[in-house]
């Protein structure tokens, strides 16, 4: 499968694996997702990368939201934020954009976790592949990937 899927097996995480035909044209993922698989669109979450002075982090938030720079940055007790350059968000992740997991990336990055992830027993994100999701409890994604909840 995935690296994202075999780092859960390994890890004993309880999940579940979702599958869709991605439509190439489309290009917000977490909403395709969504929106192909009948789920609470607030319930998917997209996991980015976010440049903070220079030091790339990753922040995990519900497909309704955009990530709030400014307070992302101040989470990670810094002064600027940006969205990271999508080729560096590839080489840094090992993952294409749109199949960007939280779980096995190649190099391990500071990980936030939006606040509203704890509204849900369960939240999907990106099993490390286009079209290819996994259902998740918030915990124990935030224990696998080192990931601390934040508002942002």
């Amino acid at each position: 499968m995935t690296p994202a899927i075999n780092l859960l097996e390994q890890q004993g995480i309880q999940f579940q694996i979702l599958k869709f035909e991605h439509d190439p044209s489309q290009h917000n993922f977490a909403n395709e997702a969504a929106e192909k698989l009948g789920l609470l669109t607030e319930q998917v979450f997209k996991t980015l990368l976010v440049d903070v002075d220079g030091v790339l982090h990753v922040a995990i938030l519900p497909a309704t939201r955009q990530v709030d720079l400014k307070a992302f940055a101040k989470a990670c007790k810094g002064k600027k934020a940006m969205m990271a350059d999508a080729k560096k968000a590839q080489t840094t992740t090992g993952y294409l954009i749109g199949g960007i997991s939280p779980f096995a990336q190649k190099k391990r990055l500071n990980t936030l976790l939006h606040n509203d992830a704890k509204k849900f027993t369960t939240i999907y994100v990106s099993a490390g592949k286009r079209g290819l999701e996994v259902e998740v409890a918030p915990e124990d994604l935030s224990r696998l990937c080192n990931a601390r909840f934040a508002q942002f």
